[in-house]
């Protein structure tokens, strides 16, 4: 799951929406700082609301990827797109075609989601804006035991710029993938795989129901 499908059920509760991001945002700000459900846990009874909110949503958010992943609809598109988008890129992909096949389901769920309800998109970021960085910043620290330096000022670019909205342009779309592809040391994709992503759309749509159907674990 990305970001709105990870929160989008939690858009009255700030922080635990936050919470929901926080293994997300680490991704970009520090790959190394982990926040695990099983440090996360304890402080969910924490005496401060915030950072049991915090703390709730970061185990939220991986039970929640624990059934997703698992799904037979997300396992089917994930080796399909892989798939598709090697024999697109030809040989010499590298790891870029199991990679993508992964993430696109997730951002294309995402593009389904706010194309369905435009307003659910600026709902999430209302929230967003209602909370205080800084606090997250320190309670995602005290559960990784480690520093997490720029996180604060990333959630203020993340509220600031709004990237999500850009999942439902394909050009737009492609500039954040070669953004990731940076992030990750892959080699960026062409302009050429933009005509890939209409049909990759179409098959994330068609199967979008599936995929929120959440599952026990």
């Amino acid at each position: 799951m990305n970001y709105l499908a990870h929160g989008r059920r939690f858009i009255d509760r700030p922080y635990f929406l936050a919470g929901t991001a926080v293994p997300d945002w680490l991704n970009v700000v520090d790959r190394k700082c982990r926040c695990r459900s099983k440090k996360a846990a304890p402080l969910v009874a924490s005496s401060d609301p915030r950072e049991a909110e915090i703390a709730a949503g970061i185990v939220q958010h991986h039970a929640d990827d624990d059934w997703f992943h698992r799904t037979e609809e997300f396992n089917r598109l994930q080796w399909d797109f892989t798939k598709r988008i090697r024999d697109f890129l030809g040989k010499d992909s590298g790891l870029r075609p199991s990679f993508l096949g992964h993430i696109l389901v997730e951002l294309l769920l995402d593009s389904v989601l706010m194309e369905n309800d435009p307003e659910e998109l600026n709902a999430y970021y209302s929230a967003m804006k209602q909370i205080d960085g800084a606090i997250v910043q320190q309670t995602v620290e005290r559960i990784a035991e480690r520093p997490a330096d720029r996180l604060d000022w990333f959630i203020g670019r993340f509220v600031e710029v709004r990237f999500l909205e850009d999942y439902p342009d394909d050009e737009k779309l492609l500039y954040r993938l070669n953004q990731v592809m940076q992030r990750v040391k892959l080699r960026a994709l062409p302009d050429s795989f933009r005509s890939l992503l209409p049909e990759l759309r179409r098959e994330v749509r068609a199967s979008s129901a599936a995929l929120l159907t959440v599952h026990p674990t």
